[in-house]
């Protein structure tokens, strides 16, 4: 598995640890101008996200710095109603994308719930809004019980979605 954004690569190999430094190495001798820092291991963070080998399986989930302040634009500020209601339905679709499982999902959903309460979003609109991204994406069953099965399609489907700039492109000018 190779992943890229812009300088930042992840990958994963059969080679053993030291037949990857030997090609690291190599690779870091080529160009004095370019570094190749690495992180080799069983769980790496990878820009917003932590990926752990689980037996030849990959696990991902959310990575939060640990200084990130769990803030997101208040309830009190002043703007338009429809702002306020993507950003947990745009928090939830990422979490779904990201978490590969239904745990991961489920104690991120704990937290963009309390980061929302310690941002004065009120606890009846904040249970409305998780009811209508489950309801969008045909996910009740994950919100009412932990259901792996009807997660599975929730990141699969949500993996999937195009952006509305993807959706854009598409249509053409």
């Amino acid at each position: 598995m190779y992943g890229r954004y812009i300088d930042d690569i992840f990958m994963t190999t059969d080679q053993s640890i030291e037949e990857m430094n030997i090609q690291l190495e190599k690779a870091n001798n080529k160009d004095i101008n370019i570094k190749i820092s690495t992180s080799i291991n069983t769980s790496v963070h990878f820009l917003d996200v932590t990926v752990i080998n689980e037996s030849g399986h990959l696990r991902t989930s959310i990575y939060h710095k640990p200084t990130t302040e769990p803030y997101v634009l208040p309830y009190t500020s002043d703007h338009p109603r429809h702002i306020y209601r993507n950003i947990p339905y745009a928090a939830l679709l990422r979490a779904a994308r990201i978490c590969s499982n239904v745990e991961d999902f489920h104690s991120e959903c704990i937290r963009i719930d309390m980061s929302l309460l310690l941002n004065k979003y009120p606890a009846a609109f904040i249970t409305e809004q998780f009811q209508r991204f489950f309801h969008l994406n045909d996910a009740i069953s994950v919100s009412s019980q932990l259901n792996k099965d009807a997660y599975q399609r929730l990141h699969k489907i949500s993996l999937h979605q195009s952006t509305r700039r993807e959706k854009k492109l598409r249509e053409g000018p």
